[in-house]
């Protein structure tokens, strides 16, 4: 650390980054120089200025590659068409800062300049799941009560009407847009953007309820990527010779926290990112192959895909040098199972929330090692381990809830202030819900959920969510649902349902039934029948022993 002391003066242990007087652990990354949060700044703004400082950016470098088509954006042509694009919008429309967007679109070369366009102008950018359900969109779209809407035309009927709304983005419409002359381009005038203003609203599942908007503004933004470039200035500056033009592969979809900031990231350190707008698993080794991609942010579930697929031999993999592994915990024999795949391929591996605007913890190349940890807090952040009965905050080697608290935590959930009190304290702690550890020499450790989210893949499944609509049904008197252990996917959804007198509902029709309303990611995918759901007296679903009875019973059928 640069120093041993808060800014109290208390002193911090410098192997933990643990004050024994204030119970807080401390970052023992280097802090990030940040702009003032008074100074009038978009994300956009800073990013751009970051941007100009490398020499990558200047040019004909490539910013993007949409890997199914072929088709590659330099970085002159993508700063041209945000601004082409920013400029007509701004005056074809009445689009202006403080209104928000809705974006419904798989991931592609538009995408990207569109998130950047918005942001110029100050205009809140929302993008959600184009595999949502119209009752899902419906609700989103209540949460963040946008004026207009961007979707290609095989998403777009399932929008509502907005004031300002729907624009194509695969139309020939929108290819005029983003295709303006330098003239008209010059014409825009910079917005005025402060710091604390929305960025971004992304969608998060509750622990408890549907889903929420997180707002993030553009200073939490600025903070994250500001923590990036400066570790990653500190690494170029210790390389001998000039590191290769680093080439992204996003498998992660660009509604996703990660998926968001990973692409502002990269962008902002002028890298290629090779996007795919629909994953399959043998595209991707194909895309690797081709396009010679050096990094890939990944789920664990990709990891094993790697590890333990034949597909991968088919594919020349040399050019990966670098994973970064995050949404999950990323178990020690899965890492170490790809390592002796992939002896050459690094996995770092990072944790974060929507709330914590993604990186609140990770890896340096040197840590990758340190297997079942998230790494080490992110520079300019602080985390308490907090006793879940008693409050009391807790020293290394404890389990508790991690707390967080810094520059990245969101603003709040969109139209809930009351979810927003419960999750945020009024000293700006963030309480996440997930039972910790930090070891003594500061490194982070996920040891289960407090929150009773169900992690399938990357996603999110809010097991509430699924119950409401379980009870739904007619034949169906209650229900519950659980995480359920999978290699493939870490969790699934498994429901335990309880039939109404003289019903035989199967399994095939719950799952069906279910898969009508929900986007694919939440289909339950395991059933068992029982006679009650167990509950405490207050009426509280018993989760924890309904876990233990199904992997009591293995793989066979309920």
């Amino acid at each position: 650390m640069a120093d041993e002391a808060t800014s109290s003066g208390f002193p911090i242990d410098p192997s933990s980054g643990f004050c024994h007087k204030t119970k807080i652990f401390h970052s023992l990354r280097p802090r990030a120089p940040l702009p003032p949060p008074s100074q009038p700044l978009s994300i956009a703004q800073f990013c751009f200025s970051l941007l100009q400082s490398s020499p990558s950016a200047l040019g004909s470098t490539t910013v993007l590659i949409d890997s199914s088509t072929g088709r590659r954006l330099c970085y002159s042509e993508f700063l041209d068409q945000i601004h082409s694009l920013a400029v007509t919008l701004r005056t074809s429309t009445s689009l202006s800062k403080g209104h928000v967007a809705f974006i419904l679109a798989p991931s592609s070369l538009q995408v990207p300049v569109l998130y950047f366009a918005l942001l110029t102008l100050g205009v809140t950018v929302s993008p959600a799941n184009p595999l949502s359900s119209e009752a899902e969109i419906a609700h989103q779209v209540r949460l963040c009560k946008p004026v207009i809407a961007f979707a290609p035309s095989s998403t777009s009927d399932k929008l509502p009407a907005l004031p300002f709304g729907t624009i194509l983005i695969d139309s020939p419409n929108f290819l005029s847009m983003i295709s303006g002359s330098r003239t008209d381009i010059d014409q825009l005038e910079r917005v005025q953007v402060s710091q604390s203003d929305p960025a971004a609203i992304l969608y998060s599942s509750g622990t408890t309820g549907r889903v929420k908007g997180v707002v993030l503004t553009h200073g939490n933004l600025i903070a994250l990527i500001a923590g990036f470039f400066h570790l990653q200035r500190e690494s170029d500056q210790n390389q001998n010779q000039p590191q290769p033009q680093p080439v992204s592969m996003f498998t992660l979809p660009l509604f996703h926290v990660f998926g968001f900031f990973m692409l502002v990231r990269a962008v902002t350190m002028a890298e290629t990112l090779v996007l795919m707008g629909r994953f399959d698993f043998e595209s991707m080794l194909r895309a690797v192959e081709k396009y010679r991609v050096t990094y890939m942010p990944v789920s664990p579930p990709l990891v094993v895909a790697l590890a333990k697929s034949d597909l991968v031999n088919k594919y020349d993999l040399s050019s990966l040098q670098l994973l970064g592994s995050g949404g999950a915990p990323l178990g020690k024999e899965v890492a170490e199972h790809f390592a002796d795949k992939f002896p050459n391929v690094m996995i770092v591996q990072g944790y974060g929330l929507t709330e914590s605007g993604g990186g609140a913890a990770g890896m340096t190349g040197e840590e990758s090692q340190q297997h079942g940890s998230v790494g080490r807090l992110a520079g300019n952040m602080e985390a308490k381990i907090v006793d879940p009965v008693t409050g009391e905050a807790l020293p290394p080697g404890q389990k508790g809830e991690l707390w967080l608290r810094g520059p990245t935590i969101m603003k709040g959930y969109v139209g809930d202030d009351n979810a927003t009190a419960e999750t945020l304290d009024s000293e700006g702690w963030l309480k996440t819900g997930d039972l910790c550890y930090f070891d003594s020499d500061g490194f982070l450790y996920i040891v289960d959920r407090l929150k009773e989210l169900i992690k399938y893949k990357a996603y999110q499944v809010p097991p509430a969510e699924l119950e409401h609509l379980l009870l739904s049904h007619p034949e169906i008197a209650d229900a519950a649902v659980i995480p359920y252990p999978d290699e493939e996917a870490g969790q699934i959804p498994m429901a335990y349902v309880v039939r109404k007198p003289g019903s035989n509902i199967g399994e095939a029709q719950v799952i069906g039934f279910i898969a009508k309303q929900v986007a694919p990611y939440k289909k339950i995918r395991r059933v068992s029948f029982v006679n009650s759901i167990p509950k405490s007296p207050a009426g509280k679903i018993l989760r924890r022993e309904l876990i233990t009875h199904a992997i009591s019973l293995g793989s066979s059928r309920l």
